[in-house]
C-alpha cells in the first residue's frame, strides 16, 4: 500500500488551527477529521512551525485520548508511503531513548545473523537522548539518507538496513520530531507513541520489539508512565496487525559506559567482539531475543537469547554489522582501527574525592552535559562534534577509592573553560554515593508480548 499526501485537503478546509490550539488548550478533545486535518496541513506548509509549537505544548499540557492517540498516528503513517508488511521475519527494534543506548548497532545485526530481516529507520538526537542517526554517520560514508526504493532494495538484498528518516516515509513525524526536540515536548505518551509507531507501521515490518525506558535518564522517569507507554503502543500495533514485544528496562544511570556519538559506535563495535560491557551486553541479547522470537525463528525468548548469544560469540554478527557498513558506503576500516571515528585525543579524568558506593547518578544530567559539548542539539540547524562526550567508569553499586577514576570526559580545546564546571558537577551533582553497599538495579523490569490476532 502506498499513499502520499503532497496537497491541502479541500475537506473541512474552514478550520482554524487559532482555534483547534485552543480547543486542546482547554483540555477538550480533536475529532479525527480535526487532527486528519492539521497533519495534512501542517505536512504541506500550511500551518508554521509556531503554530505547530503551540498545538504540541498543549498536547503534552492536557494529553490525548486512546482514540486521539491512533488518529495522530494513523495521519502521520498515512502523510508518506507505507510499505506491505507480508514477510513474517521482517521485524524491527526501537527504544524510546536513554543515554548511552546504542544497542540499535549491536540487536540488528546478531538478529540478522538468525535470520531475521530488519528494516530500521532511526531517528537523530531528541532531547537530552542521542540518536542512532547521528552515531553511525560518525562512520566515515555511511549513507544514512537513503530514498525508499533504496531503502527497499537492500532490506531485500542484505536483509539489514539503517537509515534516517526520509520525506517518503512519515513525513509529518520528521517536521514533528524536530519541532519537539526544541520545544520541550518530547516526553508526552501520545507524541511519543505516534512518532514511534507511524515510522514503524511504514516501514513494512511484520513485528516490533519496543525497548520501553524508565528513570531519571528517560523520558518516562516514573516506571508507571513507561507502562502507560508500552501499553499504549501495544494497542497501537495490534490495531494495526503487528506482533509487539515491549520489554521495560532501566535507565537510571547510563547505559554501558560511553556517552557520545563516536565513542558509542567504538562501544558496540567492542560488544559485536564479545568485550562489552556486561549490562549492554546483556540488554543486547534480550532485545535481539525477542526480535528473533517474534520472526518465529525461535520458539520463545529464552531460545531467541540463546541463538542471540551464539550469533554474537560465533562472530558472525560482527561480520553482519561490517557487510552492513560496506552495504551503506561506510568504511569498514573502522572495526579494526577506532581513530577512523575521530574520536578527540583531548582527555580529562575526574577522580573520586570520597571513598563509598555509587548511590545514583543524575543520568539526565549527562546528555544535557554532551549537548554542552556539542555532541547534541540545542536548535534544529546545530552542527554537532561527533567526536566528544564521556566515558562512565563505574556503575550503581560499585565500590569506589579516594582517587578512583569516575568519568573521562573527552572535550576539545575550546571546552578548557568550563571543564572545572563540568568536574564539580559531577562530583556535587550527578554522582552520588554512600557509606553503606547498594544492591545492583535490575536491568530488565518487565517484559509483555503481544501477538497480533490479525
Amino acid at each position: 500500500m502506498k499513499k502520499q499526501i503532497a496537497t491541502i485537503s479541500k475537506k473541512n478546509s474552514n478550520y482554524s488551527m487559532v482555534q483547534l490550539i485552543a480547543q486542546k488548550r482547554d483540555g477538550f478533545p480533536l475529532s479525527n477529521s480535526e487532527i486528519e486535518w492539521i497533519i495534512e496541513n501542517y505536512t504541506s506548509g500550511v500551518i508554521p512551525d509556531y503554530q505547530m509549537s503551540a498545538l504540541l505544548m498543549s498536547i503534552y499540557l492536557k494529553g490525548f485520548s486512546k482514540a486521539e492517540t491512533f488518529q495522530l498516528t494513523k495521519s502521520m503513517l498515512e502523510s508518506g508511503n507505507i510499505l506491505p508488511n507480508n514477510d513474517s521475519s521482517i521485524i524491527d527494534k526501537h527504544s524510546t531513548g536513554g543515554i548511552g543506548d546504542k544497542t540499535s548497532f549491536i540487536v540488528a545485526p546478531i538478529a540478522k545473523a538468525v535470520g531475521v530481516k530488519v528494516p530500521m529507520i532511526a531517528g537523530r538526537g531528541l532531547g537530552h537522548s542521542g540518536g542512532t542517526v547521528d552515531k553511525v554517520e560518525a562512520i566515515k560514508g555511511f549513507k544514512t539518507a537513503l530514498a525508499l526504493s533504496e531503502f527497499q532494495t537492500l532490506l531485500e538484498k542484505n536483509g539489514i538496513v539503517m537509515c534516517g528518516q526520509s520525506s517518503e516515509i512519515a513525513p509529518a513525524d520528521k517536521k514533528i520530531y524536530a519541532l519537539r526536540d526544541v520545544t520541550s515536548t518530547v516526553s508526552s505518551i501520545p507524541l511519543i507513541t505516534a512518532s514511534i509507531m507511524s515510522k514503524k507501521l511504514a516501514e513494512g515490518a511484520a513485528g516490533i520489539v519496543l525497548d520501553v525506558k524508565y528513570g531519571n535518564g528517560a523520558f518516562m522517569e516514573k516506571l508507571s508512565d513507561a507502562k502507560k507507554l508500552a501499553e499504549s503502543m501495544r494497542s497501537v500495533a495490534n490495531l494495526y496487525g503487528n506482533h509487539c514485544y515491549t520489554i521495560i528496562t532501566d535507565m537510571n544511570q547510563p547505559l554501558g559506559n560511553m556517552v557520545g556519538n563516536a565513542l558509542e559506535i567504538q562501544e558496540s563495535i567492542e560488544t559485536l567482539k564479545g568485550n562489552g560491557p556486561k549490562d549492554l551486553t546483556e540488554l543486547s541479547l534480550i532485545l535481539s531475543g525477542a526480535m528473533i522470537h517474534l520472526a518465529k525463528k525461535a520458539k520463545s525468548l529464552k531460545e531467541g537469547i540463546k541463538l542471540a548469544k551464539a550469533a554474537l560469540q560465533s562472530g558472525k554478527a560482527l561480520a553482519e554489522f561490517k557487510n552492513l557498513i560496506k552495504n551503506q558506503g561506510g568504511d569498514t576500516n573502522v572495526i579494526d582501527d577506532y581513530n577512523q571515528l575521530g574520536v578527540s585525543k583531548l582527555t580529562t579524568t575526574i577522580h573520586s574525592t570520597q571513598k563509598g558506593f555509587i548511590k545514583s547518578f543524575d543520568t539526565k544530567k549527562i546528555g544535557y552535559l554532551c549537548i554542552d559539548l556539542g555532541g547534541g542539539r540545542k536548535k534544529i540547524t546545530d552542527v554537532l562534534d561527533l567526536g566528544v562526550g564521556f566515558d562512565i567508569h563505574k556503575k550503581i553499586g560499585d565500590p569506589v577509592k579516594k582517587g578512583d577514576p569516575l568519568v573521562t570526559i573527552y572535550h576539545r580545546e575550546a571546552h578548557q573553560n568550563i571543564l572545572d564546571d563540568l568536574k564539580n558537577d559531577f562530583l556535587k551533582n550527578i554522582i552520588k554515593f554512600s557509606v553503606k553497599k547498594i544492591a545492583k538495579p535490575k536491568l530488565v523490569v518487565a517484559t509483555n508480548l503481544q501477538w497480533s490476532k490479525k
